[in-house]
């Protein structure tokens, strides 16, 4: 039943029911072949007419938003100043566009010569009038929605890239597709992954010297990570790196991984391995060197990964490749022997500092693990590395060595004990994008923390449509779930990458909150879970202005200039990691129900939202609980290794997908395992778990959920 970030199950197939299921309609993921492009008003000019000369002199065009983080160096820094500290309160709406997407929406807009370009959930990509709103082109590439099923993270999708009248999207089925900017039109698609693993992208490609670059994801369920380019015109490959060597026995790619296979023990290769590069990469066209952000190991627990030896090269580290042939020039790892997901795909900005009265070319990363770095751009030299927040599993990062000290208890896997974590898998800070002011010298990011227990595994199989992971979370039902409330949080922090020291914090409602945006204006502009669009004082954090958006926002705002106005725009919907993970400490702070659109602001903006749609829940109205303990002890860990990662742990559907305690296949098991077991509503997403699950097992998951739902359905009954 439900693994790995489906979409929704529809109540009863009707129409009126799939509202009930967070509005999510069968064609968002319909299963057509033919990719679509919707009939529109023509481009105007010669579109996305983007060269690497353009991207490299961004600040010389500080009107355009050509690329994923404005610059190559991925500052998201905005050198527009029309709107300012003095009267950035009176933003107002300008124009909004509706997204035929209601689940989670996490890209950054581009704008290039006055049309808006921009990717939605189900890798989706529409094409704006920059001044009006008036759609241009809608295509879609008609993704499977059975594919959603390995999707650790929702089916979103976090921006395009342009170049040379081209507009670049990967797909969340592992496609690479190049679209006409003029005309919507497909130009090429080609398959970027191995179609029999569990692969996915969830990542904007970027473009380095006519070369289009992509990543994937998939770790969780057990690949072996990769980034590759491809000739922007043709789609041929150029190259692909490896992140984490293959088995010995077949050769190595590359003299690189020959070495890296050095830090790994046992068969890794047959695990897949992890280290998937699933969201940041930046370039630096002065040093010509791409850096990689890569991810977690696969599995997480190091003991049943590499015997609990070595420290698994590259996974959770910064890679420097020679954009040309992708070949290794240097690397950073900040989580050697990684175990608890703490990627270091996170945003990687490249910067000038000074440093002790010298000028240093830098890069900068704050990945999950919660310390903020600062390495030398051109060598991967460790500047400095400070704890951004408060941290359990590492007490500081040794500056001879380049390592983290770790605390001992936090080796769940050789301690064989549960270890209480300041973090869960999302870590201190994850894919919500940080922005550098230049003229502040501040770094804005948002973080957030939550108690999470993690404890080994007894054993480890390797489990198709589940998540790999080699670890136990059970040990988490034992915490008081008030306590864990209180303490789960989420802020905005300005944060002094040379002093390594917080300047100012904005505490939020709650952990879910979308990226930052900082200007020449003196402020940084941020979205939160809780449904505010602000802007801060950039200096001080002092709140200037905030408008209701009707929905969670998880995306980062971009900033554009179009015939002499100023405009900051925001793709705004609820969904990604902490919505499917659901939970009262993830959801806290994050009540909306998704409203996707795309808003767009300016001074003196006279547009206004329609009314809010009214969205009730169906009823906790489910069977009498009558079955069995040995049947509950069947279908609760079925459930949990199958269902929880989508519908909630426990049974606690409050996060995106519908709450399995409201639906009316409770009360009859033949369409409960049509749906499970039959795929009938493979179309939406729901794939069937036929593979891993049989009749009996499949009823025994449904009698676990009855006995759930008659549990709390007396407080449940809104």
């Amino acid at each position: 039943m439900f693994t790995r970030k489906i979409t929704c199950l529809s109540v009863l197939l009707a129409t009126a029911l799939l509202q009930a299921c967070n509005n999510e309609a069968p064609p968002e993921a319909a299963t057509a072949t033919a990719p679509v492009a919707a009939a529109a008003p023509a481009v105007p000019g010669n579109a996305a007419n983007v060269s690497g000369e353009r991207l490299a002199n961004a600040d010389n065009e500080p009107g355009e938003w050509m690329s994923h983080g404005r610059t190559y160096g991925e500052q998201r820094f905005s050198p527009l100043d029309q709107i300012n500290t003095s009267n950035v309160s009176q933003l107002g709406l300008a124009w909004y566009a509706d997204l035929d997407t209601r689940r989670g929406q996490e890209a950054t807009p581009l704008m290039v010569d006055g049309v808006i370009y921009v990717s939605t959930a189900w890798s989706k990509v529409k094409a704006f009038s920059a001044k009006s709103g008036e759609p241009l082109w809608s295509y879609d590439p008609q993704v499977d929605g059975q594919w959603a099923v390995n999707a650790c993270c929702d089916v979103v999708n976090r921006g395009v890239a342009v170049w040379e009248g081209k507009v670049f999207v990967g797909t969340i089925d592992g496609r690479l597709i190049a679209i006409d900017a003029n005309s919507g039109q497909e130009l090429w698609d080609v398959n970027t992954i191995d179609k029999s693993q569990p692969y996915t992208i969830t990542g904007a490609p970027r473009v380095v010297k006519g070369k289009v670059l992509i990543g994937n994801g998939g770790a969780e369920l057990g690949v072996r990570g990769f980034v590759s380019a491809y000739d922007a015109n043709t789609g041929e490959m150029a190259w692909r790196f490896y992140t984490v060597p293959g088995n010995p026995a077949n050769g190595f790619e590359n003299p690189i991984l020959e070495m890296a296979a050095e830090t790994w023990s046992g068969e890794w290769w047959k695990l897949g391995g992890g280290g998937t590069v699933w969201d940041s990469m930046s370039y630096d066209p002065g040093l010509d060197l791409l850096y990689i952000g890569v991810g977690n190991g696969s599995p997480w627990n190091h003991s049943f990964r590499s015997e609990g030896k070595g420290d698994n090269l590259f996974l959770s580290s910064i890679v420097a490749l020679d954009p040309d042939d992708g070949s290794y020039v240097w690397h950073y790892q900040s989580t050697p022997g990684e175990t608890w997901d703490h990627t270091a795909t996170q945003q990687i900005i490249v910067a000038d500092l000074d440093i002790e009265g010298t000028t240093r070319h830098v890069v900068m990363q704050a990945p999950k693990n919660g310390f903020f770095y600062v390495l030398d751009a051109a060598t991967g030299e460790l500047i400095s590395a400070e704890k951004f927040t408060d941290v359990a599993w590492a007490t500081h990062i040794d500056m001879a060595s380049g390592r983290p000290v770790e605390n001992p208890a936090a080796r769940f896997n050789v301690t064989g004990e549960n270890f209480l974590s300041t973090h869960n898998p999302n870590g201190a800070h994850t894919w919500h994008s940080m922005s550098f002011s230049p003229l502040t010298k501040l770094v804005y990011f948002p973080i957030h923390g939550t108690p999470f227990i993690y404890g080994a595994a007894k054993e480890y199989t390797t489990t198709a449509m589940a998540t790999n992971l080699g670890t136990d979370f059970s040990g988490n039902a034992a915490l008081d779930p008030q306590e864990v409330l209180a303490q789960t949080y989420g802020r905005l922090i300005a944060w002094d990458p040379v002093k390594q020291e917080e300047v100012w914090r904005v505490e939020r409602a709650g952990p879910a909150n979308g990226g930052a945006l900082a200007t020449a204006g003196g402020l940084v502009f941020q979205g939160t879970g809780s449904g505010q669009f602000t802007a801060m004082d950039a200096t001080t954090g002092a709140e200037l202005w905030s408008t209701h958006a009707q929905t969670g926002i998880i995306a980062a705002p971009m900033s554009y200039m179009l015939d002499g106005e100023q405009y900051v725009a925001i793709l705004a919907g609820t969904g990604g990691s902490w919505a499917m993970i659901g939970g009262d400490s993830n959801m806290k702070g994050y009540a909306l129900e998704n409203e996707s659109r795309l808003l767009v602001y300016k001074v003196g903006g006279t547009s206004q939202l329609p009314a809010p749609t009214s969205f009730t829940r169906p009823p906790m109205t489910p069977p009498a609980h009558t079955a069995s303990d040995a049947t509950i002890a069947i279908g609760a860990p079925a459930y949990e290794t199958y269902c929880g990662t989508c519908h909630g742990a426990g049974v606690v559907g409050v996060g995106l997908l519908p709450d399995l305690r409201r639906t009316p296949y409770l009360h009859d098991a033949d369409a409960f395992a049509q749906v499970v077991l039959g795929g009938a509503l493979a179309p939406n997403g729901m794939a069937s778990f036929a593979s891993v699950l049989n009749q009996e097992q499949a009823q025994a998951v449904r009698a676990y959920i009855i006995m759930r739902a008659n549990q709390d359905a007396p407080a449940n009954q809104q």
